[in-house]
């Protein structure tokens, strides 16, 4: 079985985010169903993203802005949830499953969305596809290296909080690009970005799981 463990994150510990998840906790909300929550974020800035080629720039500005929203909507799902299940102690038997099947569905559908926002098409279509499968294979490599080793290693440097924040940059600059009258090159930098820092978050885990094996 893999074991559970936690990504370190900081924003965990933040006043505003116990008061949020205690307010939850309250109210009853499982943390399966914030989970989920997750995908529908995800799913609203893809159809953002794929909006703005078909709009005007202030709306394409407006659209991406929404989108860089949602993307950190989508994040904070991610940091509630664990904290439902693990500070409020409303782990499920199901949870290791919620834990990381949305996440994997919520960067596809962000990461394809966001290639969709960019022109021509396929060009697009390319690019948020590499990030897509780059995405994929980190989060595969970690969970590989948690089976065999029973560790789970979240470094980068494109893990999934740091390319969720290279999307958001890149949707912003998207958004002021749009304003300005620029070409709209912030959003294929961001996923070159994002595909090729997964490509080397792939290496370094493997490599971390090696040396972990060697260790036995």
């Amino acid at each position: 079985m893999i074991p559970v463990t936690r990504r370190e994150l900081a924003t965990r510990h933040a006043s505003w985010a116990k008061h949020l998840a205690g307010g939850l906790a309250a109210a009853g909300m499982p943390p399966n169903v914030v989970s989920i929550g997750s995908i529908l974020f995800a799913g609203v800035a893809a159809l953002a993203f794929a909006a703005t080629p078909q709009v005007s720039s202030v709306h394409q500005a407006a659209l991406l802005t929404l989108a860089a929203a949602l993307i950190q909507l989508r994040l904070l799902c991610n940091l509630l949830d664990g904290m439902l299940a693990v500070e409020h102690g409303k782990q499920t038997a199901t949870g290791v499953l919620y834990n990381d099947v949305p996440d994997r569905v919520a960067d596809v559908v962000i990461l394809i969305g966001a290639g969709m926002s960019i022109a021509p098409v396929m060009a697009g279509a390319a690019l948020g596809g590499a990030a897509a499968i780059g995405a994929l294979f980190t989060a595969y490599v970690r969970l590989l290296g948690a089976a065999v080793t029973g560790r789970q290693h979240f470094i980068g440097p494109m893990a999934k909080p740091h390319r969720m924040f290279v999307l958001t940059i890149a949707s912003l600059a998207g958004a002021v690009q749009a304003l300005a009258g620029a070409p709209r090159s912030a959003m294929a930098a961001g996923l070159v970005v994002i595909a090729a820092g997964s490509l080397v978050t792939t290496a370094r885990r493997v490599s971390r799981i090696a040396g972990d094996l060697e260790e036995r």
